[in-house]
């Protein structure tokens, strides 16, 4: 059945292609693009504030202080995979596909999330607010009754576990249905992998001292083996987890268990990689402790 998946997996395109729109639309997946108000909206401004913001920093403080322009390719780039992931037919096609789901999934969690904590948006963003709006808000997020909870937030062991139960629980059928048939439901379904990678991501990314990256190594390793654990599970099951993809399937030349070994597949070896890269990134910096780290989140 792996195999049978693995072949599917390659086939796909051309599946998709050879099928007429009475059967579900699949011939034309896509154009079919994501245009929710609310998405459009928080990525139009996140954009405008930190546009704003690198320019106005930049403008006082010099080209490439406080965010350099490699940070802000970065946070460029994790924008436009928020694009791909929330706007693109990507979207309307995990309606159809678990397998494309999974892709959807792992674009924002291993690809968007990492780039745009690279990115430093919460300095530029800051710079965006008028002066005295930017002074207030820097004496809030520096008082203690803000900064002792968000530091136990981001820390490596809170940043691991709400990760890690964010995706072995909305993977559990009965929630990861109940998000297909609800639209709110799958809304906070992709905040909750969103801000939880987020959180992930800071933890490791901010990693400063030699410690901190020995522990920023041990959450990526202890995170590739749990997700992998998670993919190897759909992908080697031997029946379907989530019956919503039963009538949709087939318009792609799928069962739902050869969509299912795909999107397993996909979290397994794709995602795993990006951890493994990521794990080997964190251990040279680890060895070497006089090299400055990639992200100066502080």
């Amino acid at each position: 059945m792996v195999r049978r998946g693995v072949v599917a997996l390659v086939a796909l395109p051309g599946a998709a292609a050879a099928h007429t729109a009475d059967a579900g639309g699949a011939e034309s997946w896509y154009l079919h693009w994501s245009f929710e108000p609310w998405v459009v909206a928080c990525l139009a401004l996140s954009a405008a504030l930190y546009l704003i913001g690198i320019y106005r920093l930049w403008h006082h403080a010099g080209r490439g202080r406080g965010v350099s322009p490699v940070q802000a390719a970065a946070f460029a780039g994790g924008w436009a995979f928020l694009v791909v992931a929330l706007l693109s037919p990507l979207d309307p096609l995990g309606n159809q596909l678990f397998s494309a789901h999974m892709v959807q999934h792992e674009t924002l969690m291993l690809l968007a999330a990492p780039l745009l904590v690279l990115g430093r948006p919460l300095a530029a963003w800051a710079w965006a607010l008028p002066f005295q709006w930017r002074r207030a808000t820097g004496g809030f997020f520096h008082a203690r009754a803000w900064r002792t909870p968000w530091l136990v937030l981001t820390g490596p062991v809170s940043a691991w576990s709400l990760h890690a139960l964010a995706l072995w629980l909305w993977h559990l059928p009965v929630l990861f249905e109940a998000a297909l048939a609800s639209e709110v439901l799958h809304s906070f379904q992709h905040i909750t992998f969103l801000f939880t990678a987020l959180l992930f991501w800071w933890s490791v990314l901010g990693a400063t001292t030699h410690k901190d990256k020995g522990i920023a190594l041990v959450s990526i390793l202890t995170t590739f083996v749990h997700t992998g654990a998670l993919g190897a599970l759909l992908t080697l099951a031997q029946t379907d987890w989530y019956p919503s993809y039963a009538a949709t399937t087939a318009a792609f030349g799928l069962t739902p268990l050869e969509d299912q070994q795909i999107g397993g597949l996909v979290m397994w070896i794709p995602a795993g990689a990006v951890y493994v890269i990521s794990g080997l990134l964190v251990a040279a910096s680890w060895m070497n402790p006089g090299r400055r780290p990639a992200a100066r989140l502080a």
